[in-house]
Formats: structure tokens, C-alpha cells, sequence
């Protein structure tokens, strides 16, 4: 299972998809998981919540919700591949935040293998934040 995040979007429990209850802009194919549709749900989440973890250490969001992470990826072996971003490529924790991400991922129950790839395309933007980003920044 892929999830695809051109914005950071909860999981719908019925699907294997990244649903948007505003708009239509980020989508995931759907694919076909050996992992029970109630455990991939369980698992999504609890990956989720394990990177709402970590925090840049300059600005008090997490970085889920900042937007940095482009994709979670969750093969049938439960092993996890993410893309994420930093807000600039010249972020002084460039070197540590991967690591960060892939330490909250092992802590998460039924995970396998862990990869973090760091990603600049497309270049993080202010707009990839979800409103309760914006609302602890104060960005309305």
C-alpha cells in the first residue's frame, strides 16, 4: 500500500487510499494489500501517529503536519519506505531528521524494515501545512 501526499491527509478506515474531504488534489492508487484492510488501517495509523512525533526543531509543528512527508509506502512484509522533505534544503538537521523518522517508525508494532529517503521534488512550500499547522503558527 502507497499512500501519495500532495498535502497531508488522513486515512479513510474503508480504504486503502488517501481520501481529502475539501479537495480532490492528493491521491493515492489503489492497491491490493496482502495485509487485512483492518490491520493496514490500524498500521497507517499508528505510522502516522509515530511520525507526529517528531518535530523540527525550529518550528513548533510536527512534521507531519508541516507537510514533510511526501509518501508512505507499507509492503506486504510490513516493511516501510517513506519520502519526506525538509522545509529548506539547507536545514541544519538535514543530516539527523531521517533518522528521527525512522526511530519513530520502529517504535510502531508489526513494522519490519524502515527506510527514509530524503526528497526535494517537489520543493516543500507553506502550502503543503494542514490548518492545524497553520493555526499553531499563527498563518491565517
Amino acid at each position: 500500500m502507497v499512500v501519495e501526499m500532495s498535502e497531508n491527509l488522513p486515512m479513510d478506515e474503508t480504504s486503502e487510499t488517501v481520501t481529502q474531504t475539501e479537495t480532490a488534489d492528493a491521491v493515492a492508487e489503489p492497491s491490493v494489500s496482502a495485509i487485512p484492510a483492518d490491520e493496514l488501517a490500524r498500521l497507517t495509523d499508528d505510522l502516522i501517529g509515530a511520525i507526529k512525533t517528531v518535530y523540527d526543531p525550529e518550528i513548533p509543528v510536527d512534521i507531519y503536519e508541516l507537510g514533510l512527508i511526501y509518501r508512505i509506502d507499507v509492503s506486504d512484509e510490513r516493511d516501510v519506505e517513506v519520502d519526506m522533505t525538509l522545509t529548506a534544503p539547507g536545514c541544519p538537521v538535514a543530516g539527523e531528521m531521517p533518522g528521527w523518522v525512522a526511530d519513530a517508525i520502529r517504535s510502531v508494532d508489526g513494522v519490519g524494515d524502515v527506510e527514509v529517503n530524503l526528497v526535494f521534488d517537489p520543493p516543500w512550500d507553506p502550502g503543503r501545512m494542514t490548518d492545524e499547522a497553520r493555526v499553531a503558527l499563527n498563518m491565517f
